[in-house]
C-alpha cells in the first residue's frame, strides 16, 4: 500500500437494528471438585439439563478431563436464547467411570448448580457453589459458566471504488475495467463477495458504491485477508488481468481514517518480467461506511439493565378482595390472576436487573391515611421508595395493600405511564444505553382516560421504555387493541405519531388454561426488537463500547 489521495474521516460505525433471535455458547470450568477416587483424581465431566413442562431433560454432555480437580473444558454448549422465557439450566458434575457417553448411572455425582440463561448472559459470566443432595455444599466446589453471543451477523459495510492510470489492454480504445473483490477462507479458497459494473474506455474509472455485510465480507472477521483483482472486460468472457492487491477489512478502516487508503494494482507476471515494473495503475478506497448491527444480548452483555415496574388496578369493578367471587381473592388454594400474571412476567424480567428491586405501584383506590383516590401510588406505601426486593417482595407488598385501600376508580393508567416515563427521560438524557423500562399495568377493565393514556404513550415512545398491558377477568377489551401498535400506528389525540411501537395487550382469560410460562412469552415477545430499536434511532452502542 502506498500513500496518497484519499478522502474522509476516521470510521465511526452507526447503529442499525439486528434480528433479535440469538444463539449463546456455553462455556464451563470447575475448581475444588471433590476427589472420588481412591488412588488417582476425579475424572470429571459435566452433564447440562434443560427444564422443560417441569422435567429435566438431558441436553449434552462436556468431555471428561482425566485426573483433574479444577478443570476447563473444551466442550461448548449452544443454546438458543429467548429473553421472554426463564430458560433454567441444571449443570451436574460427574465423576466419570464409564467411556464418557451420554449416560451418568455409573458415575459418582460430584454436585449441581440450577440457574436461569437469562442470568448467565445479563451477567457475561456466573460462578456458583456446587450443591449435593439436599442442598449441601460439596466443600469448595465451584462451576463457572461464562457466556458468548455468537450472532453471526453484526453489521454491514458501504464501500466505493476508483482506479487511477490503469494500464491500457486495448489496442485502438481504453480499457473497459471492473473490479473483483473476493474473501480468503480458511482453507485458503477464494470466495467471490462482489463484482462491479464496467466502466467504458476509462484508464481512471469511478466505479459505482455497493453494500455487503460484515459476514459476506470477511466472516465478521475483520483482519481476515481480502484479495481485489482489476480486469480489462472483454465482451467474450476472455477477459485481461489488470493487477491485483490484498488487504483486509482491518487495513481499509485505518488506511481510510488516515487518508491513505489506496493500493498499487500489481500484475505478478509483469513484476518478474519487467526490471523497471511498478505497478498497473492504483486503486483508491474513496469512501467506507461501516454501520454496526447490535442485538438485543449486544446491549444486555454489555451491561445495560432492564428495570421492571408493575402497576396494579385497584379499581371497584375488580370486586371486594374479601369475596371469592372478585379478582383480588386471596384463595389459599390458587393464586388470583393478577398474581398469577405478575409472577410469569416478573420471574423472566428479574434476571436483568442486578440489584432485583422492582417498582411496585396502585391505581384507582383511595388510600391512607387520607383515603383520597390515587393513580399513582406505592403499594408498599413508601412515596420516597416504591421499590420492593424481588418478585415475592412485590407479591408481599400487594397481599398488605389490599386490606388497607379501598377499592374505588375510574381506570386511569395516564399518571402510571407518565411517572415510569418522567424515569425513563431522566435516563435518556444520561446519553448511555444503560438502563430500559419496562412497566406492566394489570388492569381489569377498558381504560378510562383514553385520550391521556394514548397521549401519554406517544411521548413515551420516544424513550427508553416498554408497556405491557394484561387485562385480566372477563372485560370486554376490544378498544384496549388500539393502544397495541399491530393493527396500525397510535396516534395522540392531536394527530402525533407514535415513534415506535412500545404496548404490547394480552387478555390474560386467553392464556388462563396455558402454561404460566406461555404468558411471559407472549407479553414479552417484541421486548427485545423494542430495546434494540430505540437504542439503533438513538445511535447508542452498548456499554463499554463507547460513542459511535
Amino acid at each position: 500500500m502506498s500513500a496518497g489521495w484519499a478522502r474522509g474521516a476516521a470510521v465511526a460505525p452507526r447503529v442499525v437494528p439486528a434480528p433479535c433471535a440469538s444463539k449463546v455458547e456455553l462455556r464451563l470450568s470447575c475448581r475444588h471438585l471433590l476427589d472420588r477416587d481412591p488412588l488417582t483424581k476425579s475424572d470429571p465431566s459435566v452433564v447440562l439439563l434443560l427444564q422443560a413442562q417441569g422435567q429435566w431433560v438431558q441436553v449434552d454432555r462436556t468431555e471428561v478431563v482425566r485426573s483433574c480437580l479444577h478443570p476447563t473444558f473444551s466442550k461448548v454448549f449452544t443454546l438458543d436464547y429467548y429473553f421472554e422465557e426463564a430458560q433454567k439450566l441444571r449443570f451436574e458434575v460427574y465423576d466419570s467411570h464409564g467411556p464418557g457417553s451420554l449416560s451418568c448411572q455409573d458415575d459418582d455425582f460430584l454436585g449441581g448448580m440450577e440457574c436461569t440463561l437469562g442470568q448467565i448472559v445479563a451477567q457475561k459470566k456466573v460462578t456458583r457453589p456446587l450443591l449435593l443432595k439436599f442442598g449441601r455444599n460439596a466443600g469448595k466446589s465451584t462451576i463457572t459458566v461464562v457466556a458468548e453471543d455468537i450472532s453471526t451477523n453484526n453489521g454491514y459495510v458501504e464501500l466505493s471504488f476508483r482506479a487511477q492510470k490503469l494500464d491500457d489492454k486495448d489496442v485502438f480504445s481504453k480499457s473497459d475495467p471492473f473490479l473483483e473483490l473476493y474473501r480468503v477462507n480458511d482453507d485458503q479458497s477464494e470466495q467471490l463477495v462482489y463484482r462491479t459494473e464496467v466502466v467504458k474506455d476509462n484508464l481512471s474509472p469511478v466505479w459505482e458504491p455497493f453494500k455487503v455485510s460484515l459476514n459476506s465480507l470477511c466472516s465478521c472477521e475483520e483482519t481476515r485477508p481480502l484479495k481485489c483483482l482489476v480486469w480489462d472486460h472483454d465482451s467474450r468472457g476472455k477477459h485481461d488481468f489488470i493487477g491485483e492487491f490484498a488487504t483486509t477489512f482491518a487495513e481499509m478502516q485505518t488506511a481510510f481514517a488516515e487518508d491513505q487508503a489506496q493500493w498499487e494494482c500489481v500484475n505478478a507476471k509483469y513484476k518478474q518480467k519487467k526490471r523497471h515494473y511498478r505497478n498497473s495503475g492504483l486503486v483508491i478506497l474513496a469512501d467506507l461506511k461501516f454501520s454496526r448491527v447490535y442485538s438485543f444480548l449486544d446491549y444486555i452483555m454489555g451491561g445495560c439493565q432492564i428495570h421492571f415496574t408493575v402497576a396494579i388496578d385497584f379499581t371497584a369493578s375488580n370486586g371486594d378482595p374479601r369475596n371469592s367471587c372478585s379478582l383480588h381473592y386471596i384463595s389459599p388454594f390458587q393464586p388470583n390472576e393478577y398474581l398469577q400474571a405478575l409472577v410469569a412476567v416478573g420471574e423472566v424480567c428479574q434476571d436483568y436487573d442486578s440489584d432485583k428491586r422492582f417498582s411496585a405501584l396502585g391505581f384507582g383506590a383511595r388510600i391512607p391515611p387520607k383515603f383520597e383516590v390515587s393513580h399513582d401510588f406505592a403499594i408498599n406505601f413508601n412515596p420516597e421508595d416504591d421499590e420492593c426486593e424481588g418478585i415475592q417482595g412485590v407479591v408481599e407488598a400487594y397481599r398488605n395493600c389490599l386490606p388497607r385501600v379501598q377499592l374505588y376508580g375510574p381506570t386511569n393508567v395516564a399518571p402510571i405511564i407518565s411517572k415510569v416515563a418522567r424515569v425513563a427521560a431522566a435516563e435518556e438524557r444520561t446519553g448511555e444505553a444503560s438502563r430500559y423500562y419496562i412497566l406492566l399495568i394489570l388492569t381489569d377493565g377498558v381504560v378510562t382516560d383514553m385520550a391521556d393514556t394514548r397521549e401519554a404513550i406517544v411521548r413515551a415512545s420516544h424513550l427508553p421504555m416498554s408497556i405491557i398491558i394484561v387485562g385480566v377477568g372477563n372485560a370486554d377489551f376490544t378498544d384496549m387493541q388500539v393502544l397495541d401498535g399491530d393493527d396500525g400506528v397510535l396516534r395522540s389525540p392531536r394527530g402525533e405519531p407514535a415513534l415506535r411501537d412500545i404496548v404490547q395487550f394480552v387478555p390474560f382469560r386467553e392464556l388462563k388454561n396455558a402454561p404460566p410460562t406461555a404468558l411471559a412469552r407472549c407479553v414479552l415477545a417484541e421486548v427485545p426488537k423494542q430495546v434494540v430499536e430505540y437504542y439503533s434511532h438513538k445511535e447508542l452502542p452498548p456499554p463499554g463500547l463507547g460513542a459511535p
